[in-house]
């Protein structure tokens, strides 16, 4: 009997097999990162960049200077100072009522986005100047309408239950669901879940739940789309791996979504999300929105996910929400009056 020792060359042909293997292996996790996990974009950035910052990257005491002049929900001042006294100011002119939120109930962060160990001023990284490059005269008669100055004011359509935004329905996020997920007021906690044939994204606001098929290649995706005439709400996404990201393709969004949303795209639109694992606590989320009828150019944004050791809440949007009828009847009372 013979062992091992005697045959040299079975030694190399050993070693070459383990090496092999071991890379093998390497290469099929950094292929695909692994996404599980609970984790917050939370962060004071917004989508594109304030006016007088030039900068994409500043430093810690930078960021600290500018993350204490945000303006929280596009309020300038009236916040209470952590003691639940609602000091913030009635809407002047015509409106009526006072504006809804102030600090006591939003949690959007305490700082600029953190990527990569860098704060950044804008979520846009292109182009350079941190802005949305709409179009002058858009070539197509798609409508944006964004709501979000109903949180501010509480003014808005209240012609029926249908001209009132998704959100305030319960229907869906249209910031933080996807595409694109961003931060926004409270609620800026995620859960990831991966098999081996889905991605699923459990947003904390609204619990909405992006289940996203994942394929081995870019054209395998594209070829199992779903039917165009579904129009779902978060689009029709598909995903694989690539370079060590998980790449999620998104088109045919819902339009009554993306007509509420900062990343809006037509029906010739398309969002194209990259997932890579940072490091240990740190998902670094980069997507760009390309659509020829909306946009002069392409345009991309990052920001990063970072790991959580809380939970996600319940989010009871509806049940015993009086906002709704409250909305209808009050605009009907109005309308009364003023007649």
């Amino acid at each position: 009997m013979t062992t091992l020792l005697e045959h040299p060359a079975r030694i190399g042909s050993l070693l070459l097999c383990t090496v092999l293997v071991c890379s093998g292996a390497q290469a099929q996790n950094t292929a695909r990162p692994d996404l599980g996990g609970v984790w917050s974009n939370a962060s004071l950035t917004n989508l594109t960049r304030r006016s007088g910052v030039e900068s994409l990257v500043v430093s810690a005491e930078e960021a600290r200077v500018l993350a204490a002049r945000v303006p929280i929900g596009g309020i300038e001042g009236g916040f209470d100072d952590g003691d639940g006294v609602n000091n913030t100011p009635a809407v002047s002119g015509d409106d009526f009522g006072t504006r809804a939120y102030n600090n006591f109930w939003v949690d959007p962060g305490s700082n600029l986005a953190l990527v990569k160990g860098e704060y950044r001023t804008s979520y846009i990284v292109n182009p350079e100047n941190g802005q949305v490059p709409r179009l002058e005269n858009p070539t197509t008669d798609f409508q944006r309408t964004n709501f979000g100055n109903r949180y501010v004011t509480g003014i808005g359509n209240a012609d029926g239950p249908e001209a009132l935004p998704l959100s305030e329905r319960c229907i869906i996020s249209e910031g933080k669901a996807g595409p694109a997920m961003r931060s926004g007021l409270y609620n800026n906690t995620y859960q990831f879940v991966q098999t081996d044939d889905y991605v699923m994204i459990e947003v904390e606001q609204i619990h909405d739940a992006r289940i996203i098929p994942t394929f081995n290649s870019a054209t395998e995706a594209r070829a199992n789309r779903r039917p165009e005439v579904l129009q779902q709400y978060m689009g029709d996404s598909v995903g694989w791996y690539e370079d060590g990201a998980l790449v999620v393709e998104t088109i045919n969004v819902n339009p009554q979504q993306m007509q509420q949303s900062s990343t809006a795209i037509t029906k010739n639109g398309k969002v194209t999300e990259r997932f890579m694992r940072y490091s240990d606590t740190e998902i670094v989320y980069r997507f760009t929105v390309e659509d020829a009828d909306l946009y002069s150019q392409p345009w991309t944004a990052e920001l990063s996910f970072h790991a959580s050791d809380g939970q996600l809440y319940e989010y009871a949007c509806h049940e015993g929400n009086y906002s709704l009828p409250g909305t209808l009847a009050g605009a009907r009372r109005q309308e009364a009056e003023q007649k």
